[in-house]
Parts: structure tokens; sequence; C-alpha cells
């Protein structure tokens, strides 16, 4: 058995009705490449019980400390049901990219079971008129917890489930993981001994934050970072629905570094925060809802060192990053978001990026788990802007990959809505026939963004302004 970390555990809490807390990640394939053309559900199955021990993902499970009194644990579940984590389903015709995205939002929207380990993979036929790929091709919806998982956790965990060549790698079945149960009594002992340890630690936390606040002092005398402006309330804000719309779209990746060549020390992310504010801008405009002062985005940034490369769950810290939306032009615009994005990295240096991880780690369970429910039943949670949206990174194939001798051809990822944060990107970047992408994808909450096509217009809209703007 081994415990959720704080930062793990705070997507266990956060997991509140309509707001589901796990990733997904959908990758369509051709069948072509596969022996005979054709990859069977039997093989699907064979394939993925082979692999189960592979990753502790596959095959432990959540358990809670009753009354909420320590961080839950996760135990393993012994032999794995799979039938009860894979599902069959086909499009109808004309299977086309919306029915996909509409079908793959509502088993996104889902919740999971809690008592089973947390991973579900749907296969999806029937995706024969899909943005111009081969007829006949399929796809899986993988959906892994996030406390399971973060972006690096799945950069890893993915490529298990593939193989470099159509010829399928057999491995043998590894040996079946012994059923764990540990009693309450034991649960609760070891959550005292946990919860009587929390003073010293918040108090350890404390001396630590000494230096922080005074390299946060010096780095505002000295003006490597600027107080940001007063969050701004959009459409992206308020109650979250249960239902969620979904999309993605791809831009050339030379297109993208053509781009921040433009701009002295520009990153790649820069650029598709530009994209992503121009998109947001239109959105908000033609919807008369866009306010006058600059949008705010939450960027996640993984905080592993060397040592900690193969560490799995969650090891994230978080940057504030103003989008300057208020910025017609699209390279004024990129050119202040790389120095927003520049004193934010700098923000986060003083503060330290494990800033956010520490203080999961020193609150008691129970009191975060009552914290975010508290926040939430009152509408505490809805009162306070903290990021009009979430721009994530996260590294997608760079290599061909093959699943069951299928040639993985596209590749999406979904993200989970946050409380007052309706809308969440995802940017990846990947190698698929030698030719490198960088895709935006997005995940909304249906009743703050009905028209998901539409959005998906205006981030298109949004690169083209960039590229004419920069790139004359």
């Amino acid at each position: 058995m081994r415990q959720l970390t704080g930062q793990d555990a705070m997507f266990i809490h956060a997991e509140l009705q309509g707001l589901p807390q796990h990733f997904g990640i959908m990758a369509i394939y051709d069948q072509a490449t596969a022996q005979g053309g054709l990859v069977r559900f039997k093989q699907i199955l064979q394939l993925l019980q082979q692999r189960l021990h592979l990753s502790p993902i596959f095959t432990q499970r959540l358990r809670k400390v009753p009354m909420n009194l320590d961080q839950p644990w996760w135990e393993s579940a012994g032999e794995i049901d799979i039938e009860r984590h894979v599902h069959h389903l086909a499009l109808p015709k004309p299977g086309d990219w919306r029915q996909l995205c509409i079908l793959a939002s509502r088993l996104h929207a889902r919740p999971m079971d809690m008592n089973l380990p947390l991973w579900e993979i749907y296969v999806i036929e029937g995706l024969d008129k899909v943005k111009n790929l081969p007829k006949g091709c399929f796809a899986l919806l993988i959906k892994v917890h996030h406390a399971a998982m973060d972006g690096a956790t799945g950069a890893q965990f993915i490529p298990l489930l593939h193989d470099l060549s159509a010829e399928i790698n057999q491995l043998p079945a590894g040996p079946t993981p012994a059923k764990e149960h540990i009693s309450n009594r034991k649960l609760l002992g070891a959550a005292l001994l946990n919860n009587l340890r929390k003073p010293a630690q918040l108090w350890n936390f404390g001396k630590e934050m000494i230096p922080s606040a005074l390299r946060l002092y010096q780095g505002r005398k000295d003006g490597d970072f600027q107080k940001l402006e007063d969050k701004q309330e959009t459409l992206f804000q308020g109650k979250i629905s249960p239902h969620r719309v979904c999309d993605a779209l791809p831009f050339d990746f030379a297109d993208i570094r053509a781009i921040k060549n433009t701009c002295e020390g520009a990153t790649i992310n820069d650029v598709m925060l530009t994209i992503i504010s121009g998109a947001m801008r239109h959105y908000l405009e033609s919807r008369q809802a866009m306010p006058k002062e600059n949008l705010v985005a939450g960027c996640p940034i993984d905080v592993r060192n060397d040592q900690e490369a193969d560490a799995g769950g969650n090891m994230v810290g978080f940057m504030t990053v103003s989008l300057h939306s208020a910025i017609q032009d699209p390279k004024d615009r990129l050119e202040a978001i790389h120095q927003a994005s520049m004193e934010s990295k700098s923000f986060a240096n003083a503060l330290g990026p494990r800033v956010t991880m520490k203080v999961t780690d020193v609150l008691p369970g129970g009191m975060l788990s009552l914290a975010l429910r508290a926040a939430t039943s009152t509408g505490l949670a809805e009162s306070a802007v903290i990021f009009n949206t979430i721009v994530t990174n996260v590294p997608g194939p760079q290599e061909q990959l093959y699943f069951c001798g299928a040639k993985l051809v596209d590749f999406m990822a979904l993200g989970p809505l946050l409380p007052n944060v309706g809308l969440f990107h995802i940017v990846y970047s990947s190698v698929l026939d030698k030719k490198g992408s960088i895709s935006v994808s997005f995940t909304a909450c249906r009743q703050m963004m009905p028209d998901p096509a539409f959005y998906a217009q205006c981030l298109q809209r949004s690169f083209d302004e960039l590229k004419a703007a920069t790139l004359k």
C-alpha cells in the first residue's frame, strides 16, 4: 500500500458532482497496417491483459480513511476483471469528427467508479469520415484519474500500451498482484500519527516560506515581476454543469517555430498562449462578453528533478500568466505574453515551484476535503476568479506508435474542469509519419460553450492572424 500525496489526494477531494477529475486521451488508429487489415476487440482485450502489470495505475484502487481523517491510500485490487474497464462502442453513420467529439465529450463527462482501479478505455469503431483519415479507423478513449497521473506521468503511461512497429510485442502476462486490504483500525492508527506530525510540518513550512517572502519582496523591488491586474469574470466562470464539449485543432510545427523566432527570446508556449488568447478574445467578442481588462491563464508546470523523472502521481507547480487579451495586434500581444511569461517564471522561482505541493501536504486530508466541499456547496468557489482558463502542456507521441498493429494517425487530449473554470486547454506536440505538429485541444462546460466548433474556428482565425502579422 502507498499513501497518496496531498496533491494527488486533492483531486480526490475535488471529485464533486459535475466535476469529475480525470484526464482523457483519445488516439485514432488506421487498421490497414494490422495483420489482415483488421483489429478485433478480442485482440485488444488480450493485449491489455498482457500489459496490466506494466503500471500500478492498472492494478491499484483507492482506499479512503474513515471520516476522511487522513489522505487516502492506494491498495492492490488483486486480479482485474478487464471487461469492467474496457468498453466497445461504434459511431452511427456517417462517422465524422463532430460525432466523435460529441461521443468523447459524453464519455468524458461520466464520473469513474471510485471502487475500481481508476482507469477506463472505450474502443470506438465506425470512424469512416473523420478529418480525411482512412475509412475504417477506430479510436481509443483512455480515461485515467488525475489522482493517479499528471501530464508527465501520462507521457510515460501511454507508450506502455503501444509498440514501435506493426509487429505486436507479445509480452508474457505478469504475476497477479496479491489483493491488499488494511483494516480500518490500522488506517485510523496511521491517520493519528500523520496528524500528530502536522503541527511540526506546518511550522517547518512556515520557516521555509520566510526566504520565499524575502525573494518575492526583492523581486518586486527589482521589477522582476509585477502584481497581476484584478481577475475578470467571463462566460467561462460560474457553476460548472455536468455536461462537456471538446474539440482539437492541429498546427504545423514549422509555422509555430517560425512565429516564435520573430520575437526574441519567445518560446513555443508563448506562441500557443497568444493563439489561445486571440481565440478567447474572438469568442467572447462574438457573444458581446469580452471584458476590458486582460484575461489570465493558469499554467501547470512539472517540478520533477532528474531523480524524480520516473515518479508517478502528481508533481505540479503553477504559474499565472496574463494573456494580454486587451491587445488587439497579434504581434504586440505575443511580445507582451512573452514578457508576462518571463515575469511569471521569475515569480514562481522566487516563491518556490514546489509550494503548491507542500501546502497540500501539510494540510490534514479531512480539512482539505471539507474546505473544497464547503466552498462548492456555499457558492464561495464561484465568487473568486483565480484563472479564466487553464493551459497545460502535455508531451504527445514523439515517435510513430502502433496499437495491436494499427498505426496511430491522430491524437487528442481532454482535461478536467475546475470550480469556476469552465475552459481547459491542452497543448501537445507529436511526431506521426515523420511529420511534426503541435495541437490545441480544449474541454469546456457545455452550458458555457454550446458551440465548440465555432471556438475551434476562433483558434484557427487567431493562428491565421498571428501568422500574417509575424511572417510577412
